[in-house]
């Protein structure tokens, strides 16, 4: 199955579509135009191992009672348009473009995350983004980010300034395998309730000055990570 037309598909009383496409590996293209939704909560896995599908286009698609979409591991996927999907109810984001490889690019500012509480592995091994504009995010309620910024080995620079993040209890390895990463700025982190083992482990590249922090703990973990303990 290469090319899959949902353009006519009656959605409206659908409420779970997880792992609906998973491992079509030899899909290259799905439309999804006015795609009715409204009552799905579940979309996790949905493209997980669709790895020809080079895009996505939720531009048109309708959802409103959404609670669940982690989980992609589209290899080739290029582009997606996500600039009216609507996450008022998402809880979790876990995983969302995890292997990734290809995406360059990616628009999240008309994400609403003001009750995701799971961000872990959220950008792991998005070989090809340089960058990623965040700062609309709301992260008041997230307790995992660990993973989330993992083998993101483009990434030269990252503003985190706007997270909140008095609720994560975990940021192992947040940046780890960040190869090319030389600036962070986490200003506003609070890691009172966090764990952040080997948040930096294996970032050749960044150096101290490089994270812009106020918590002298972080730096702590940094030399750690840098000394290889």
């Amino acid at each position: 199955m290469k090319k899959v037309d949902l353009s006519h598909f009656q959605g409206q009383k659908l409420k779970i579509m997880r792992e609906m496409f998973n491992d079509c590996e030899s899909m290259e293209s799905i439309n999804l135009s006015n795609l009715d939704l409204q009552n799905v909560t579940d979309m996790r896995d949905m493209f997980t191992g669709c790895r020809s599908l080079q895009s996505l286009d939720f531009s048109n698609v309708k959802v409103k009672n959404l609670e669940k979409i982690s989980g992609s591991y589209c290899s080739s996927l290029e582009n997606i348009n996500l600039s009216n999907f609507n996450t008022n109810n998402v809880k979790d984001m876990s995983s969302l473009f995890m292997n990734s490889y290809s995406l360059k690019n990616i628009d999240l500012s008309n994400f609403n995350t003001k009750n995701v509480t799971n961000m872990n592995n959220m950008f792991n091994q998005c070989d090809g983004l340089e960058s990623i504009n965040l700062s609309n995010f709301n992260t008041e309620n997230v307790t995992n980010m660990a993973y989330m910024f993992g083998e993101c080995t483009s990434l030269k620079e990252i503003d985190l300034s706007n997270f909140n993040t008095q609720k994560v209890e975990s940021m192992e390895f947040m940046f780890s395998g960040c190869a090319n990463l030389i600036k962070a700025n986490l200003s506003n982190f609070n890691i009172s309730k966090a764990d952040i083992n080997a948040m930096f482990y294996q970032c050749p590249k960044l150096k101290k000055d490089g994270i812009i922090i106020k918590v002298k703990k972080i730096k702590d973990q940094y030399e750690k990570d840098i000394k290889g303990e």
